[in-house]
């Protein structure tokens, strides 16, 4: 374990030297002094469950059946319905190897390099945010109010990251293309990867560049997923957050709203007549926000709320 990762307190949690079996006394061995494979799905579970509760993560029996599923290579139902299914020395140390990360707050999606949005599969790099269901809002703002799938439209997507709402977008409207921008060359290298995975490489152009500065032309549809922690509360985030999420990403400045000054300066010569603008917003940002817009001379369409009920996307118009 990772100096400074949490441990567990009191009698709550157990080690994951206990789901390795191997300190368990008593336990019986076989003729070459190793631990007989007796561990079962249902033991591990358990044991793994209240490791990640003893160390103070929320929710340790989801995590634990979704840590066992991707270090088993079953599906959760599978973890669930067979509770008595062996758990061979192996895969006990793929188990555990797994847990020492969790528990060193490293999220599972980092763990695998793997992130599902909008149903689709995206590679995550170290130099990409990981992201959030809450972030699926601005796609589902862009399909309310764009419904014919069958237009090609011209798409751009600023702050890119790992490529998922520019690619989740062109995934609901195949004759559509466009363009991702970020600012980091590796970012965006990871994107063109995750187009090309997804087999939307030739309708998705992704580069590195500076905002709206990198592209000219004009767009019927931007999105963007900007920087909005304030500079003065990245420190405050959670490790899971703070520590591997690149700051880059992250940071938007004394205020947070840096990268929105930039974006919304470039918005009136990039979207076309009538185009849509939806951005992710921090949900004490929709006021400053909307206001970013209208400064612009765009027209505000909807603040709208995530599944939390909390404000997450600003939708305007040109």
């Amino acid at each position: 374990m990772s100096p400074g990762a949490p441990r567990s307190t009191g009698t709550a949690g157990v080690s994951p030297a206990a789901i390795d079996q191997k300190e368990r006394p008593g336990r019986p061995r076989s003729g070459d002094g190793r631990a007989e494979d007796i561990a079962t799905l249902g033991s591990a579970l358990a044991d793994t469950a209240a490791a990640l509760l003893g160390a103070g993560l929320h929710e340790p029996r989801r995590r634990a059946r979704r840590l066992l599923a991707a270090a088993l290579g079953l599906s959760e139902t599978e973890i669930f319905a067979h509770p008595e299914r062996p758990v061979s020395a192996t895969e006990r140390l793929c188990i555990v190897a797994m847990l020492h990360r969790m528990l060193a707050r490293e999220p599972l999606t980092r763990i695998l390099g793997m992130r599902e949005f909008w149903g689709l599969e995206f590679a995550l790099s170290a130099e990409t945010l990981d992201p959030r269901p809450e972030t699926e809002t601005v796609v589902e703002a862009v399909l309310a109010r764009r419904p014919d799938r069958r237009q090609p439209y011209r798409i751009l997507d600023l702050g890119t990251g790992s490529g998922c709402l520019l690619l989740a977008v062109l995934s609901e409207f195949p004759k559509a293309s466009g363009i991702g921008v970020d600012l980091s060359v590796a970012a965006a290298t990871t994107a063109r990867r995750n187009a090309q995975a997804l087999g939307l490489a030739d309708r998705a152009r992704l580069i590195a560049g500076n905002w709206g500065n990198a592209v000219a032309g004009r767009f019927d549809i931007i999105v963007a997923n900007p920087p909005y922690i304030a500079s003065c509360m990245i420190s405050e985030l959670p490790p899971e957050v703070r520590e591997h999420d690149p700051h880059l990403a992250l940071d938007g400045g004394r205020d947070g709203l840096a990268a929105y000054r930039a974006i919304a300066a470039d918005l009136p010569r990039l979207l076309a007549p009538g185009g849509l603008f939806a951005t992710e917003i921090g949900s004490d940002q929709a006021s400053a926000v909307t206001a970013l817009m209208a400064d612009a001379g765009l027209s505000v369409d909807a603040v709208l709320p995530d599944l939390a009920g909390l404000p997450r996307c600003v939708v305007a118009r040109t």
